[in-house]
């Protein structure tokens, strides 16, 4: 094999050639452009069949070489009709035909061919042939009718029509036989096809449109057939039911019944489909509706509509969450402003059937309302007592009693059936509520009887309360203070003396405080004092000892201002070992202002002695994790007692004096003309 030539040098040329270049210079040179044919001028016949002869073998090539495309037999059917020779063209035309007969530009151009030049019957033929062959070409069919119809063939041309709605073509097919009737003024073909192409034909199975029953009762209302108009439209409502409801079709309606000043039509129209249709498909049929009202209907027409739209809003949320128990509020706040009392119980009945799935009771705190809603709306609206008192009793069968309750029920109910002066059913209401005893039901029964006057009975109620709760300091409180209210005192003193006996108790100071005070008001001041030396035995809090010091102040009138000082002694005793100083601080701060007020100038100066002094300390802080926190800055309370017995504080008083002097020797250091100006001073 030769070997490759190798290429020494490998530098770019001088001149560079793009190929914009060379297409530009093969442009300019014209080297593929060949030259035109020569001009050849036919003078006589045997130069014209000469021609025709040669023409003809080429165009018969052509199809032989290729007989499948189609485009070479129409070229030369059109050539033999450019000379006229219309038999020949037919003959080829039959001949591409049984090539491909699918071919519907082959059918087109031999039927125009047949009609351009006024062969009418050759023409039909082929269109017959055509549409017999195809009939699913409505081109076929369109270009058919028109030329029968450009005949005047009236008649034939309604006769293809039907040939044609044999087959159920589309929609169009069916509204251009109806408009080619209306040319001709045949209103009543034109109703009888509707009527039978339509209505009672498979029409209605292939384009079980809205838009076809609206077109048909147009037409009839666009002659002025009214009544077949409107018979139309009820037919269409009765076709689609309630299960394909369009609201097209409503809308059409309604604006055909406005065109017609039925305005209490249009209103029925419109509410019957509002009632039926989804909310999400109904939105143009809100807004004509709005438009309606707002043309002929009134203020109340108007809202109505806001209502209905309203009310499809609810209900698409509690569709799609029947436990959102806010949605039916407001629901049941809109239906009860503007429906009848059978709707609004309706829809209650459907809120309160959606029980919350689990048993506990901050699921069912807004569930309960619903109950309630429903009751007083029983009661004051539709002043239906049975159905009310119904409501209760199921509520309270429907609540999980072992697990929890709503004492606003029962008190609700047993006020209802006082209402009803039914005191009996009452009483009977609130003792069942003793499957789940609860402080406010009690609270609620004891009222209502005190509000009776039946005293005997609130005594037993207040017995078993503090048998269910005996730490509720407030409920020994209120029935010591109903025993002082009938003049009881003794039992009143019992009941206070059996509550400080108890071993827990929820607010004893307030027992404590409601005992003292009662002793107080009944004037028995040495019970007072018992009561303050008892209580001291069991906490020795400062306002006890300051309480206990302004009784002292208070109740005596000759040997009160040494009792009162005789308290605040012992208090000031007791509390040296406390440990909150802020406590010891504020009985020193009570003590110095009844000095102010009451002593002398020694026992002023002895209480000023006792007074701490305040000074800031710092301590270490540390983190939950053991870690350092950094330091933290407070006050603390330095008493005088504590200074005599504790030597070190002394110490550390006179380093804070000697610190301050080193201090003001180094300023002095620092600034001798400052000493000098003093020296001359």
């Amino acid at each position: 094999l030769p070997l490759a030539l190798q290429v020494k040098n490998k530098a770019p040329a001088e001149v560079q050639i793009t190929a914009e270049q060379l297409l530009r210079e093969a442009k300019e040179r014209e080297l593929e452009l060949l030259p035109p044919p020569p001009q050849q001028k036919i003078t006589d016949v045997e130069e014209l069949n000469d021609y025709k002869l040669r023409k003809r073998k080429t165009f018969e090539d052509n199809i032989r070489k290729n007989r499948t495309v189609i485009s070479n037999w129409i070229k030369y059917a059109q050539w033999e009709e450019s000379l006229k020779e219309i038999q020949r063209a037919r003959s080829i035309y039959e001949r591409a035909l049984d090539v491909d007969y699918r071919n519907v530009t082959l059918w087109l151009k031999y039927a125009e061919m047949e009609m351009k030049n006024r062969q009418v019957n050759h023409a039909r033929n082929i269109w017959d042939r055509a549409i017999t062959t195809l009939p699913r070409v409505n081109q076929f069919w369109y270009k058919y009718t028109y030329m029968e119809e450009m005949l005047g063939n009236v008649a034939g041309s309604r006769q293809v029509f039907e040939r044609w709605m044999e087959w159920q073509p589309e929609e169009q097919a069916w509204h251009s036989y109806i408009n080619f009737e209306l040319r001709y003024k045949e209103v009543d073909r034109a109703r009888s096809i509707y009527e039978r192409y339509i209505l009672f034909t498979p029409l209605v199975l292939v384009h079980p449109d809205v838009k076809n029953w609206i077109k048909y009762a147009r037409f009839e209302e666009k002659h002025s057939y009214f009544a077949h108009a409107r018979k139309v439209y009820e037919r269409a409502v009765e076709f689609f039911g309630e299960e394909h409801m369009d609201e097209h079709l409503y809308v059409a309606f309604a604006k055909f019944e406005e065109n017609q000043k039925e305005f209490e039509r249009v209103r029925v129209i419109y509410k019957y489909a509002l009632d039926r249709i989804p909310k999400q498909d109904a939105q143009n049929l809100f807004k004509n509706y709005t438009i309606f009202e707002k043309k002929f209907g009134d203020r109340r027409g108007i809202e109505d509509i806001i209502v209905s739209k309203r009310r499809f809003q609810y209900e698409e949320e509690v569709k799609a969450n029947p436990h959102n128990y806010d949605a039916w509020f407001d629901y049941l706040r809109l239906v009860e402003s503007d429906t009848d009392a059978g709707t609004v119980r309706e829809v209650y009945e459907r809120a309160i059937a959606n029980v919350p799935p689990i048993q506990e009771k901050r699921h069912w705190k807004r569930y309960i309302y619903l109950w309630i809603n429903y009751a007083l709306y029983e009661e004051l609206e539709a002043k239906a007592s049975k159905r009310t008192r119904q409501v209760y009793q199921a509520c309270l069968e429907l609540l999980p009693h072992k697990k929890f309750t709503f004492a606003k029920m029962w008190l609700l109910y047993a006020q209802f059936e006082i209402r009803q002066k039914n005191l009996p059913l009452a009483r009977r209401a609130l003792v069942s509520f003793c499957k789940c005893p609860k402080n406010k039901l009690f609270k609620g029964y004891i009222e209502l009887e005190l509000q009776l006057r039946e005293f005997d009975r609130c005594r037993k109620l207040y017995e078993k309360f503090l048998e269910f709760a005996p730490e509720n300091c407030t409920s020994w409180i209120k029935f010591a203070e109903l025993e002082t209210i009938l003049g009881d005192i003794d039992r009143a003193r019992a009941i206070y003396e059996l509550a400080i006996g108890q071993p827990r108790l929820d607010m004893p100071e307030v027992l404590w405080k409601s005992y003292i005070d009662f002793e107080i008001e009944q004037e028995e001041y040495e019970k007072t004092r018992n009561l303050y030396r008892r209580l001291l035995q069991r906490t020795q809090h400062v306002k006890v000892w300051i309480s206990f010091a302004q009784f002292e102040l208070s109740a005596g009138r000759e040997e009160r201002l040494p009792r009162c000082r005789q308290i605040y002694e012992e208090a000031n005793k007791a509390m040296r070992s406390c440990e909150e100083k802020e406590e010891r601080v504020m009985l020193l701060e009570s003590w110095r202002g009844f000095e102010d007020e009451f002593g002398t100038d020694a026992t002023k100066e002895r209480i000023d002695k006792l007074m701490p002094e305040k000074i800031k300390k710092r301590r270490k802080l540390q983190a939950e994790d053991g870690s350092d926190a950094g330091w933290e800055e407070y006050y603390d309370y330095i008493f005088p007692e504590d200074t005599a017995n504790q030597p070190n504080l002394k110490l550390l008083a006179m380093a804070k004096l000697w610190k301050k002097q080193q201090q003001e020797s180094e300023a002095a250091a620092m600034d001798p003309d400052k000493d000098i100006d003093e020296s001359q001073t």
